[in-house]
């Protein structure tokens, strides 16, 4: 999640690292502060001497060593010289809270002009799709309307038989991993990059066929125009139904009208679906608490945030501020999986003091991240580091669920994602269980143990792949290419 409400402090970090400093806001994979606009102007071409790679590594030490959330795990002094890159640097500096499973690559150096532009609009360059693998096969779990995929065929539960840069060079997914691992599937893949074409040979319920796609920039919505918003009929009664893909700012207004919609059909019910939810904006995610808070007052906790002792004066507490479009919900239900992560969790987080029971947990164990980022940027360098500096709770000061909100929830029922069917179908299996749950009917409970850590693609578990490189998009809107 990123954070937006160290706004000042951002100014004033940009003040005092003169021309390679700057600040800004925060995500990734988890919860962000509001960045700036998208309007900003690139930065001015790198000088060998502010932007060597020296130059950008002591940057990124002295973030972490100034606003890292786990500054004991973090070595007194660390030379840069044997890492060829700032991210191995800052993995080196990251290991030990790594090893304990408090930053499992959370802090990171993006680029700002990347990272603006996502934040603000869901701006990327791809296919429009993610991919999940099930052992030795690779999925299609959604495409993105607006994006070359969808618009060549693909879409959810089509399997990624082979690839090529042409019908005469494919090579089949299962060859790829055997011999390279997941990485041989990236790299097939090719860069996010507009222009991009691949040939993949796929399979649906159409049969087997080959076709070209080319990586195109489109926006990603961070509710479907398909699916992201739906009533269903669940045996008499309605349920309001969401899907939220991500956390940016163009979330906003749809949600303010999706719930005033519900409001005034009277709607109690709900189901929120961040299955494949990363996480992204603590802003959006904070109005999204307070549209499902009608019946929330002023004055209750909707979460605490706490920096490191250094810095807790930026420590604060945000109550619920319920919307004109507000709703007053009697259950809610939340469909995760393991990549449901950071600003999704706040959220489902934020209501089990309050909900109890009728907040459940639906399908499998979410990821487990109660920690968020701040950013500080080096504008010369176009580089952001994002770093983890806060970490949250809710009203009842749970907040360390590094292993997921199963263990956290007040009600969990296990589910699989069934990619046979379309997301918003009431008869998808985690769907359905969801509404199940809601009708007051009976389940059974997730394992907690069930985690995200220690996953591959050759368990049989459903796993969502992640570049060595990966884009921004790719960090907040997990398995999309």
């Amino acid at each position: 999640m990123k954070r937006s409400s160290l706004k000042n402090i951002v100014i004033i970090l940009a003040a005092a690292t003169t021309a390679c400093g700057g600040g800004g806001g925060g995500s990734g994979g988890g919860m962000v502060t509001v960045p700036p606009t998208s309007t900003t102007p690139p930065p001015p071409p790198p000088t060998s001497t502010s932007c060597s790679l020296r130059n950008r590594q002591d940057f990124a030490f002295s973030v972490l060593n100034e606003w890292y959330l786990f500054p004991e795990t973090l070595p007194s002094s660390l030379s840069p010289a044997p890492y060829n890159s700032v991210q191995s640097y800052i993995d080196a500096l990251t290991a030990t809270a790594r090893g304990q499973g408090r930053d499992r690559f959370f802090t990171y150096v993006t680029s700002i002009q990347e990272e603006n532009a996502f934040f603000s609009s869901g701006s990327t360059a791809g296919f429009g799709t993610r991919f999940a693998y099930q052992g030795n096969r690779l999925f299609v779990i959604e495409a993105f309307e607006g994006a070359p995929a969808l618009a060549a065929g693909l879409d959810r539960g089509t399997e990624i038989l082979a690839i090529g840069t042409s019908t005469s060079n494919l090579v089949t997914v299962a060859d790829l991993l055997n011999s390279q691992g997941a990485s041989g599937v990236t790299n097939a893949l090719g860069p996010s990059t507009a222009g991009t074409s691949r040939v993949l040979r796929i399979s649906d319920a159409a049969g087997v066929r080959d076709v070209t796609v080319t990586k195109a920039n489109f926006d990603i919505a961070p509710l479907s125009s398909r699916y992201g918003v739906r009533i269903i009929d669940n045996g008499g009664q309605r349920v309001g139904y969401i899907n939220m893909r991500t956390f940016i700012s163009t979330a906003d207004n749809q949600l303010r009208t999706a719930f005033a919609d519900f409001r005034a059909q009277g709607i109690t019910n709900f189901v929120i679906d961040f299955r494949y939810n990363g996480g992204g904006l603590v802003s959006t995610a904070e109005l999204m608490g307070d549209l499902l808070g009608g019946n929330r007052f002023t004055s209750d906790v909707f979460s605490v945030t706490r920096f490191r002792a250094s810095k807790s004066s930026n420590n604060e507490t945000r109550r619920f501020a319920p919307q004109a479009q507000s709703v007053s919900p009697v259950r809610i239900a939340f469909i995760s999986t393991n990549a449901t992560a950071s600003a999704s969790e706040l959220v489902m987080n934020a209501f089990t003091p309050f909900l109890g029971a009728n907040a459940a947990l639906i399908g499998s164990n979410s990821f487990g991240k109660p920690v968020g980022q701040i950013a500080v940027d080096q504008a010369a360098c176009d580089d952001r580091i994002r770093v983890v500096a806060f970490a949250k709770d809710n009203a009842a000061g749970q907040g360390d669920y590094y292993s997921g909100l199963a263990a956290t929830m007040g009600t969990t029922c296990a589910a699989p994602d069934d990619i046979t069917r379309p997301l918003g179908d009431p008869q998808e299996a985690s769907l359905r269980t969801a509404l199940d749950f809601v009708a007051g009917r009976s389940c059974t409970p997730v394992v907690a143990a069930q985690s995200a850590q220690g996953t591959s693609s050759t368990t049989g578990r459903r796993v969502l792949p992640l570049p060595e490189n990966p884009s921004i998009a790719q960090r907040e809107v997990p398995g999309s290419f």
